[in-house]
């Protein structure tokens, strides 16, 4: 059948042998509208936004061994874009050289990731079993004010949010934020090039992996039919978890294929998909979605819990990317490597706003699924 992707190369990484080392050290190729789309969405020069990419590219390959070096001192780790290195956090000044070595800068920080992240897993498990108030945005550990952050909506107040508050503090040391809630960026039936769920609702497709792709939880349940842009059927939600999840495996067919491709709307030429490394925190990422097209932005936090209004959905990542109704299930890249599917946020891309993705290895992991890579 016809489609209307392109197979052109963009934001391809290449590594020389020269390079190939324990630090991995990539040098960035990108195409030039990615180049002119960082610069617009992050205020960068096309020098810069070059030299980011290949900062940020090293950054992701050090992180593992980074982590390793830190040990059980580790602190969680960031990519410092004034540096242009990823900044790992030590409880133990002991373990610093070693970190050094590993290709990251070490920083002192108070409490370990560890410890951080377990507090935050007490809050999802108390959560479970009764769950968020409304008026609570969500929670996410933060290495760099070593506390679980939580967010409630500006000018909400009340003894449910105090209730939470407390229940949370048992857990482990809290920030209280505000931030505005997030919603879905799901859609009814309007033009583009989407994919629809039943006829009336449209999502947008993460990545292309072996048998179909992946997308959004919450843009259809298990079984639910899909169609295509061209109104031809595509084939069924193999699988579906949202809330708790927002992530899910659509199997094609039909004469459907699968490419290593994700769109670039005009904007930036097509990008070709080689992998998914995990972007540190800082790091640049875009996203790419049937009603706003391309976009980019920041990577502002990992592993973090988002209360909709459906239920509370975990280890999802944030980022100030814009995105609106229709995106959802779209693309978040770095480079050529795979992040994540769209989930929701707040905001629309003419005020701005933040978006939350569903990371891409949990959802391959979860499935036993394989990206389709160029």
């Amino acid at each position: 059948m016809r489609r209307r992707i392109a197979l052109a190369v963009g934001g391809a990484a290449v590594l020389t042998a020269s390079l190939i080392s324990a630090a991995l050290a990539p040098v960035a190729q990108a195409s030039p509208g990615l180049i002119a789309a960082m610069q617009r969405d992050l205020g960068l020069t096309a020098a810069q936004a070059s030299a980011r990419l290949t900062q940020e590219m090293t950054a992701s390959r050090v992180m593992p061994a980074a982590q390793r070096a830190a040990g059980a001192a580790f602190g969680g780790a960031w990519f410092d874009p004034a540096r242009g290195e990823l900044v790992v956090g030590v409880t133990d000044p002991a373990v610093a050289a070693a970190v050094r070595q590993a290709g990251a800068e070490p920083t002192p920080v108070a409490i370990s990731a560890a410890r951080l992240d377990a507090a935050k897993a007490e809050i999802d498990m108390s959560a479970k079993t009764e769950p968020a108030p409304a008026a609570v945005s969500g929670w996410r550990a933060d290495p760099r004010s070593g506390s679980v952050v939580v967010a409630v909506r500006p000018g909400a107040h009340g003894p449910e949010v105090e209730e939470f508050l407390v229940r949370a503090r048992k857990a482990g040391p809290v920030t209280v934020v505000t931030a505005p809630k997030a919603e879905p960026f799901a859609a009814g039936t309007v033009g583009g090039d989407p994919y629809y769920i039943n006829g009336n609702t449209r999502c947008s497709i993460g990545f292309s992996v072996h048998g179909g792709f992946v997308s959004a939880g919450h843009c259809g349940g298990t079984g639910s039919p899909v169609v295509g842009w061209d109104g031809s059927a595509m084939g069924n939600f193999a699988g579906s978890s949202f809330p708790g999840n927002d992530y899910a495996f659509i199997r094609i067919g039909n004469g459907w294929w699968t490419a290593p491709v994700v769109l670039g709307w005009g904007t930036v030429s097509d990008v070709l998909v080689r992998g998914s490394w995990v972007a540190p925190v800082g790091t640049s990422v875009c996203r790419s979605g049937s009603t706003t097209h391309w976009h980019c932005g920041t990577v502002l936090g990992h592993n973090e819990t988002v209360n909709y209004s459906q239920g509370a959905v975990h280890q999802m990542t944030r980022t100030n990317v814009c995105a609106e109704p229709g995106d959802s299930g779209g693309s978040f890249i770095t480079g050529d490597q795979a992040q994540g599917v769209t989930s929701g946020g707040w905001g629309n891309c003419g005020s701005g706003g933040e978006t939350w993705f569903q990371p891409v290895n949990e959802i391959l992991q979860n499935y036993s699924l394989s990206l389709v890579t160029a």
